[in-house]
């Protein structure tokens, strides 16, 4: 007899490559997530309104999504939806704006300088330690009770989480980068502008998320002090007069206004560093 050795199988029995019918797989369950996102609420929203219909909710308590909507377009048709929605966006711009340039640049100096940390770091961990909100009171006494204490409030706020993550990025750039601008002979801004900020990029966008969040909040607060116009104004006024559906749809703005501008910087953050993705 002959030794007979074992043929391989044919190609078409061969095992599927490993992870073959995964991505099918997480497509579906992908899709069938964002289904239960948007019937979540959904529900939720059907529950509100039947529970309204049925007296189970009174209407002094809670009116139904239906009067909510109703009011939302009586204030859209009258215009004072966009009356407020025009000033409450321009203190947020203001107050982000200043707060996210100081931010940026004490982040920076910190970050690249160990005198600047020692003489610059304390003080600012000290008032960050301080709820900026509590400092109403001393803010409306310096400044009155204009546009002034709104905007620094916002910008109080803002500065920290930038100024954190600009910070704590700079203190991790990779040596080998800086090395390698040292070595290509960049100046001192080069290395800034064209190494270590782009490096820092992703670290300082959650800041910028994390600080629109907060003037968002901010806002919410300051504009119900001694304010004339805007959006906590029409709450304000809307709970002297005990409408409580005009009072959800100032904070509906709200919430879809922080939403809206978060998913923008996400889309800006997701632009910019898709190339190392």
């Amino acid at each position: 007899m002959t030794p007979t050795s074992e043929q391989p199988g044919p190609a078409t029995n061969r095992p599927p490559p490993r992870g073959a019918g995964r991505r099918p797989r997480r497509r579906q369950q992908h899709r069938g997530l964002t289904w239960l996102r948007w019937l979540s609420p959904l529900v939720l929203v059907v529950i509100w309104q039947v529970a309204a219909a049925t007296g189970v909710l009174p209407e002094r308590t809670l009116p139904a999504p239906q009067l909510i909507a109703e009011s939302a377009v009586e204030l859209l048709a009258s215009g004072e939806i966009v009356d407020a929605l025009a000033v409450s966006g321009l203190r947020v711009l203001q107050g982000f704006s200043l707060g996210a340039v100081a931010g940026l640049v004490l982040g920076v100096l910190v970050g690249t300088s160990r005198y600047a940390d020692a003489v610059l770091d304390p003080p600012l961990q000290m008032l960050r330690a301080l709820p900026h909100l509590g400092l109403i009171p001393l803010f409306i006494l310096w400044f009155g009770i204009g546009e002034a204490p709104k905007v620094l409030l916002i910008a109080l706020g803002v500065a920290f989480p930038i100024y954190l993550n600009t910070a704590s990025g700079l203190r991790q750039v990779d040596p080998k980068l800086l090395d390698m601008a040292t070595v290509f002979g960049l100046s001192h801004r080069q290395r800034l502008t064209e190494v270590i900020l782009p490096s820092i990029a992703p670290q300082v966008l959650v800041g910028v998320r994390q600080s629109l969040a907060i003037a968002w909040l901010t806002l919410i607060v300051a504009e119900q002090l001694n304010a004339t116009t805007g959006l906590g104004y029409l709450i304000m006024n809307a709970r002297d007069f005990f409408r409580i559906d005009v009072i959800i749809v100032g904070l509906v703005v709200y919430a879809l206004l922080g939403i809206t501008t978060d998913a923008l910087v996400r889309a800006a953050e997701a632009r910019a560093l898709r190339h190392y993705r």
